[in-house]
């Protein structure tokens, strides 16, 4: 195939998934209607699960550099600790939430890009766009108002909340905006307060989070209760400070305001992220309480999900039919992103007097059980997300229960690989399945396998057990697992889940 992808909207989404394709090869454009980078904060933290997958692309390092590393979260019941989970827990090689502002993550993978040969095309709006069937069809305007009219393998859409295509598309983004107002403002704080954890204040008159940024620098985030008429107007200093003097943990000054903003919270979802050549990704497709911070977190790992996909079947390496997986997988992790924001949005900002106490006793208690505590950091940082009923998941005869079929795979060393990888991680950088030997010779693959996957072998671990096979995917989830006796059934599952182009 020798059509480009073309990428709408070059914000982290976008420009993951631009660094991710041609990483592996892929003509690819990639517009955006601004004319330039976005100088806001916006989303704050990348958690370790994306921090992973940008560790398969090999450019994780620039990132934990300019980012700080906050390994706590703690909520407080005025100023008593109801609980207090460590992100050091985290079962990953990177242990703790990156705070690290958009504006920097946006410029990060933009260098990325340009190291690649890939420049975002500024002041270029997709005006229009047809599928025909064969091919997707967009129309460009350009700053000087001229138009074009180009044919693209594919179109994916990362044009946010307020996505062009998908309103093209005439999609439904179902959901609701809850009735509450927000406030919003990155200030300089003053103040005994912990700038390496993040603090939540639950209060009877609402929720406060303070959100490390850099230094002494915060986010402040605050419900102000029921939905009144709009105010356009942004939050004063003043306003600010007296949320601070109300819910704080502790007296604090607020000083040196950056930004700040009113919001108020959108749940919304498509229910198909993919329409023939068109996908939706990120905000296109869904939106969410920031609660949990993982919004910005999901839109890159939708993206990650779906290039190597796109990369093998735009190579050629692999039937069209491997793309219709996109969609039910990142579909369900939506799904699961949009009901656990939800969840701790409403827990956070409960006004009952009789129901705060119920909640306040009931997570001081759980928040005494470790397991528990684990179970929620698993979930913060997204370690626990899975594809167990994807299409691409197969349970084989003596499939090990660890990883089990659909889970993440845990990088660790490994040895015998062609090209010198010395990590999982590094193995999969080549965007190929690989087929991981676990205490045992490492197989041979087939001719009509080399293209699409590698094998690789390591020893026994707490993750990986002895006497396996695993057939780790490029994003590194299990997409199956067995004896090593039964590796030629492992082998014609392959070859049927991709197909033939």
């Amino acid at each position: 195939m020798d059509r480009p992808v073309l990428i709408a909207g070059a914000g982290p989404v976008g420009l993951t998934m631009a660094m991710a394709l041609k990483r592996q090869g892929v003509a690819l454009r990639i517009i955006d209607k601004a004319a330039a980078r976005s100088d806001k904060s916006k989303a704050l933290v990348l958690w370790p699960r994306t921090l992973e997958m940008l560790d398969i692309q090999g450019c994780v390092q620039p990132f934990i550099e300019t980012g700080m590393k906050a390994t706590g979260v703690r909520i407080l019941d005025r100023h008593h600790t109801l609980v207090h989970v460590r992100l050091d827990a985290a079962r990953s090689r990177f242990p703790y939430a990156l705070m690290l502002p958009q504006s920097d993550t946006e410029r990060l993978l933009e260098e990325q890009l340009a190291l690649l040969g890939v420049h975002v095309e500024r002041h270029v709006e997709l005006v229009s766009f047809t599928d025909n069937k064969d091919i997707a069809t967009a129309a460009l305007r350009h700053a000087d108002g001229s138009e074009e009219n180009t044919d693209y393998s594919y179109l994916a859409a990362c044009d946010g909340a307020h996505s062009t295509i998908r309103h093209g598309l005439a999609v439904q983004f179902d959901g609701d905006t809850l009735p509450s107002d927000w406030l919003l403002a990155d200030v300089e704080l003053d103040g005994d307060l912990p700038n390496d954890e993040l603090t939540i204040c639950w209060t009877p008159d609402g929720v406060l989070a303070l959100i490390p940024i850099r230094g002494a620098r915060f986010r402040v985030i605050a419900d102000l209760g029921h939905a009144s008429a709009q105010n356009a107007s942004a939050p004063t200093l003043v306003e600010v400070q007296s949320l601070l003097d109300e819910r704080g943990p502790t007296r604090l000054s607020a000083h040196d305001p950056v930004w700040t903003s009113r919001f108020r919270i959108n749940e919304r979802k498509v229910n198909d992220y993919r329409h023939g050549r068109i996908f939706l990704c990120g905000d296109a497709a869904h939106i969410h309480s920031p609660a949990g911070g993982q919004g910005m977190n999901t839109g890159m790992q939708d993206v990650i999900n779906l290039a190597w996909k796109l990369a093998m079947v735009w190579h050629g390496r692999a039937s069209s039919e491997l793309l219709e997986s996109y969609s039910p997988e990142r579909s369900a992790i939506g799904e699961q992103v949009l009901r656990n924001a939800g969840t701790m949005t409403k827990v956070a900002i409960v006004r009952n007097p009789i129901l705060q106490e119920i909640r306040n006793l009931a997570v001081g208690a759980l928040g005494r059980i470790s397991a528990l505590r684990q179970i929620l950091v698993d979930q913060l940082t997204e370690v626990d997300l899975h594809y167990h009923h994807s299409p691409l998941t197969r349970m084989l005869p003596s499939a090990s229960p660890k990883p089990a079929p659909g889970e993440r795979a845990p990088d660790l060393p490994v040895n015998h690989t062609d090209s010198g990888a010395t990590r999982l991680h590094e193995v999969l950088a080549d965007g190929k399945f690989a087929l991981l030997s676990v205490s045992a010779p490492t197989i041979k693959l087939p001719d009509a396998l080399k293209a699409i996957a590698t094998t690789t072998g390591t020893v026994a671990t707490d993750d990986y057990r002895a006497g396996y096979i695993y057939l780790i995917r490029p994003d590194a989830y299990v997409a199956m697992s067995t004896k090593t006796e039964n590796r030629d059934l492992l082998l014609a599952e392959l070859q049927a889940m991709v197909g033939t182009a």
